[in-house]
């Protein structure tokens, strides 16, 4: 039985390569033209046109009705996924080479579930043991891999090539997904889902009063945000080719005297 399940667990893998590896042929055969970072825009379209009738018709009315709840039920549902997730959180501060980040997660993991009973009561926080948000797509990022074409995945929305490759790695590491009972697997990724999607609620709405097109600005903050997340707050400052241009025909620029200057200025973009 286990070997069956191994088995399962590596098909399921080699389709998401091979899907990542069909999406790059597709890349290199798209047609110019649109966001330079979206080669596949007709595709993710589709996906997001999908998405949004699947939002609309089914999870959007789960997540209101979950909504109803009393709000310290919400809490101890998100407090105790969130618990789980901080065991992820903290291997991958760790490859990231962040080690007191890392160490900290480990602590909110052993006081919440053992003070905060099994996550249910968020005591971590009260300690001073910040929360942290970190995954693979970060962690590969911060090695350096690009993040390549974007992509919109069915139901779980915006990423790209490099954080759709992570997601393979999240889910292996995914305690609830990885669970062996069936019927409880499903009902947590079911209930952890849901509750995700009540936390935006009014979020979508602003989307849709905020752009004339929604695709393009869910696009463009998806990619701000994950830039964001990858440099912990701290992007690099992207190049200005107008001011370059500026300082190549400029004849009267002192050159030795702000050399040093200069030099510092580049390295620290870089």
């Amino acid at each position: 039985m286990k070997k069956s399940k191994n088995t399962h667990q590596t098909r399921v893998l080699w389709r998401g390569i091979a899907t990542l590896a069909l999406g790059l042929g597709l890349t290199a055969c798209a047609s110019p033209g649109g966001h330079p970072k979206d080669p596949l825009e007709p595709l993710n379209r589709a996906t997001f046109k999908f998405n949004e009738q699947a939002d609309r018709f089914v999870i959007r009315p789960a997540a209101e009705v979950y909504d109803y709840a009393p709000l310290p039920v919400k809490t101890v549902v998100g407090n105790f996924f969130g618990n789980l997730g901080d065991i992820w959180i903290g291997v991958n501060n760790l490859l990231q080479g962040k080690v007191a980040e890392a160490l900290s997660d480990g602590g909110r993991f052993l006081v919440n579930s053992t003070v905060g009973l099994l996550g249910a009561f968020d005591v971590a926080t009260e300690m001073g043991l910040e929360k942290h948000d970190e995954d693979l797509g970060q962690t590969l990022g911060v090695w350096g891999v690009g993040e390549g074409p974007y992509l919109v995945l069915p139901i779980l929305g915006s990423s790209n090539f490099r954080d759709t490759l992570g997601l393979v790695g999240d889910i292996y590491a995914d305690p609830v997904i990885q669970h062996k009972e069936v019927a409880t697997r499903n009902s947590a990724t079911g209930l952890r889902l849901v509750h995700k999607r009540s936390v935006l609620l009014g979020a979508d709405t602003t989307a849709e009063q905020a752009a004339l097109d929604k695709y393009e600005y869910l696009r463009s903050f998806y990619m701000q945000y994950r830039l964001n997340q990858v440099y912990d707050g701290n992007p690099p400052r992207p190049k200005d080719p107008d001011d370059e241009e500026a300082r190549r025909d400029d004849p009267a620029a002192p050159v030795v005297a702000s050399a040093p200057q200069n030099l510092a200025t580049k390295e620290d973009q870089e």
